[in-house]
């Protein structure tokens, strides 16, 4: 018992870890932006695509493979670096 405890706690700090570096890197994008409402149509389209990823990831309909492999893919797409 203490085991699978120990591995669901382990895994929710992980969640929020990703979450929070995800948060920074788009805050980081956003700060970047000069005009916000001057975005391509194909940078928006990707933010959506992000946004709906993030979705289908917390409803657990995609692996966290499947899940960091389409992320990776949309953040290149943006410009944004990625860390380690």
């Amino acid at each position: 018992m203490a085991k699978n405890r120990e591995a669901a706690l382990k895994r929710a700090r992980e969640k929020a870890r990703l979450e929070k570096r995800e948060a920074k890197q788009l805050k980081k994008a956003a700060k970047h932006s000069d005009d916000p409402e001057g975005q391509s149509i194909d940078e928006q389209a990707l933010w959506e695509q992000f946004a709906r990823l993030s979705e289908r990831r917390a409803a657990n309909q995609i692996s966290e493979q499947q899940y960091e492999s389409d992320r990776k893919s949309i953040l290149e797409a943006l410009g944004i670096e990625q860390e380690g």
